[in-house]
């Protein structure tokens, strides 16, 4: 039995070391074996300039060829097109990499569950459980060529086609008609480009929700939570960083959006304020696909802060009348001093450490990292305000609000 037990923790040991959302699955493998990465997911700068220049460059090509790169034969030409330069050359880029981003932060956070002994003995078969069922759908094949084929039926057949493609005509459907047929460099971009771009972002939507399956598999777990523990989360305070691993990811939805709100701008005559809307509606969805996660251990948080509250307060309710009949009622002894004893501090720590547990909050988020990660999600759309008010005007009302 001995035995045993140390296989299944030296088991759980090497898995939670080799805790990852990214180091896997069939593009993984792809891109190993066209030496476009390593095990470690190295050699971002090649995989992003091959990728993009895969995406972007023949449509470039494309589009010069039946001269619609500049001039008036369509409404949209190549070049003046911000969406499509934004979406290639910047948003594809930041969704590489954010790999190396979430995986070099969300690396040590399986460790840190048995580091900070939050799973107890008998549930570390659950936990490692929990573990290579994430490492499961990761690896999955059928996951990701389900993704080809959302990409390729409701990704552009759908939502870009009938959602999201400008009613104009442009350098990817250049005649204006009932049925236009797309152009070269459009057949490119439908067959190719547009597919690239969907799959990376549908593939960290699924890694995501790897993400938020493991959490709640762990939060189904009877973990041990110490109430008084200082991060106010029990000992959960190793989830509240997480959130940050995916600022880069948010950076690249937000130039998704600024891309799409300013071809609408410079090209339909749209203004910003029309879409504000739309830009308040992505910010709180966004906000929402990263911490929304963390909330599977509320209902643990809440079960662990009201019995604590119960337990401490019993507690302190001795210890407090104890104190008063000794020192109030004449209990003490007649030689034991008042000043320098050791009950009064005790009676400190006591009261802080019951401030602790009924501070306690029902999930590890911060107001601090809601902000923050808003941040990266509008500064990108933050110059389209030069669209609506002149750059002098705008930096005096940015004057008068700082100073």
């Amino acid at each position: 039995m001995a035995s045993d037990a140390a296989v299944s923790s030296s088991q759980v040991l090497r898995d939670v070391q080799n805790f990852s959302l990214v180091l896997g699955g069939p593009t993984y493998q792809l891109l190993r074996r066209t030496h476009l990465a390593d095990d470690a997911l190295a050699l971002l700068v090649r995989r992003v300039v091959v990728i993009s220049l895969i995406a972007w460059l023949p449509l470039f090509l494309l589009s010069a060829l039946e001269g619609h790169l500049l001039g008036k034969s369509v409404v949209l030409p190549f070049l003046p097109d911000v969406e499509t330069h934004i979406r290639f050359l910047v948003v594809v880029p930041l969704l590489l990499l954010s790999e190396l981003v979430v995986h070099a932060r969300l690396l040590p956070v399986a460790r840190a569950f048995l580091d900070r002994n939050l799973i107890p003995e008998s549930a570390m078969p659950r936990f490692d459980a929990a573990i290579n069922s994430a490492f499961r759908l990761r690896n999955s094949v059928a996951a990701e060529l389900l993704l080809l084929v959302l990409v390729y039926t409701v990704g552009v057949l759908i939502v870009w086609r009938r959602h999201l493609a400008l009613q104009v005509t442009s350098w990817y459907l250049p005649v204006a008609a009932a049925d236009p047929e797309l152009s070269g460099a459009g057949l490119w971009y439908v067959a190719v480009s547009l597919p690239i771009f969907q799959f990376l972002l549908l593939r960290w939507y699924f890694r995501i929700f790897i993400w938020a399956r493991f959490l709640w598999q762990v939060s189904k777990i009877k973990l041990t939570l110490v109430p008084t523990h200082p991060d106010r989360v029990g000992g959960l305070g190793l989830l509240s960083n997480t959130v940050y691993a995916f600022a880069v990811l948010l950076l690249a939805h937000g130039a998704m959006v600024a891309a799409q709100i300013a071809d609408r701008v410079l090209v339909l005559g749209a203004t910003l304020p029309e879409f504000t809307t739309e830009i308040v509606v992505v910010v709180i969805f966004l906000l929402c696909v990263v911490f929304g996660p963390l909330m599977v251990f509320a209902p643990q948080l809440s079960r662990t802060k009201r019995a604590a509250l119960l337990e401490y307060g019993t507690f302190a309710e001795r210890y407090t009348r104890d104190f008063d009949v000794k020192w109030l009622r004449g209990g003490a002894p007649a030689n034991e001093p008042l000043l320098g004893s050791s009950d009064i501090q005790s009676l400190a720590d006591l009261a802080n450490s019951f401030a602790v547990v009924r501070s306690m909050q029902l999930a590890p988020i911060s107001k601090e990292a809601l902000l923050q990660l808003a941040v990266p999600v509008v500064l990108p759309i933050a110059p389209l305000l030069l669209t609506i008010m002149p750059l002098e005007a705008l930096l005096k009302k940015l004057a008068g609000v700082l100073f």
